[in-house]
């Protein structure tokens, strides 16, 4: 099954981080992302271009939209021709499946 098709689980606060294979095998269907570490915390980013500043917040409010129906919600930073997408799991301070699922459905909105 591709990410894209999963349904995101609720998340715990015991709930485990992804281990390094479980990210490397997840990270490969969601080429497009990168790893990146805040504050010791991992997660999921990526920047999407646009034409201009109504193509971001159109997107941003479509990311938005999938945020609020999976209850699992991004940093977003919208900018003249670009929003940057942050996945990551707030209760577990790291990446779950969760997020790798996020960021795969993320992408689908541009190809939709």
């Amino acid at each position: 099954m591709t990410l894209v098709k999963e349904t995101c689980e609720a998340c715990r606060a015991d709930a485990p981080t992804v281990n390094d294979d479980e990210t490397q095998q997840l990270k490969a269907q969601i080429p497009d992302w990168k790893l990146v570490e805040e504050d010791g915390v991992q997660k999921l980013q990526r920047i999407f271009t646009f034409k201009n500043f109504a193509g971001a917040l159109a997107f941003t409010n479509a990311v938005g939209e999938l945020a609020e129906s999976l209850d699992h919600h991004p940093a977003l930073l919208t900018e003249w021709g670009s929003v940057t997408v942050t996945w990551w799991t707030h209760k577990i301070h790291g990446l779950h499946r969760n997020d790798f699922i996020c960021a795969a459905r993320t992408d689908a909105l541009i190809s939709s």
